[in-house]
């Protein structure tokens, strides 16, 4: 069964894409179906953005969106709670730079869960 992959990317998206450094800032989201290691199907839909403090909207449409799993490399604590909440699968990027290497990456299980320490922002309430 193909599972979706969420990745922050910057434009124009795809597997080539370069991935954004956080996620709530990237210019589209590149979803990636992926069955075993093999990709299925690669869309790319807009990041809505957010306001100061409505850090769980990009988690609420990626999760109407279908996706099962993030991968990222930066995010504040909040939408990091709310990705866990919605039950979506945080995996952090590594050092992987393009969303094709990320995949790559995830299918060889070679990418670390993301968790508190990679979170940004700190206490200051702001999200990435």
């Amino acid at each position: 069964m193909p599972m979706l992959v969420a990745i922050p990317s910057n434009n124009p998206g795809g597997l080539e894409a370069r991935m954004s450094d956080h996620f709530g800032h990237c210019d589209v989201f590149t979803l990636v179906s992926v069955e075993g290691a093999e990709v299925q199907e690669v869309r790319i839909i807009p990041n809505q953005g957010h306001e100061q403090g409505s850090c769980l909207a990009p988690v609420q449409y990626l999760a109407g969106h279908g996706a099962r799993i993030l991968i990222a490399g930066g995010m504040g604590m909040r939408p990091l709670a709310g990705f866990q909440d919605a039950g979506i699968m945080v995996l952090h990027r590594g050092a992987t730079e393009t969303v094709g290497e990320a995949v790559a990456a995830m299918t060889e299980g070679r990418l670390p869960y993301f968790g508190n320490e990679n979170s940004c922002g700190g206490g200051s309430g702001h999200c990435h």
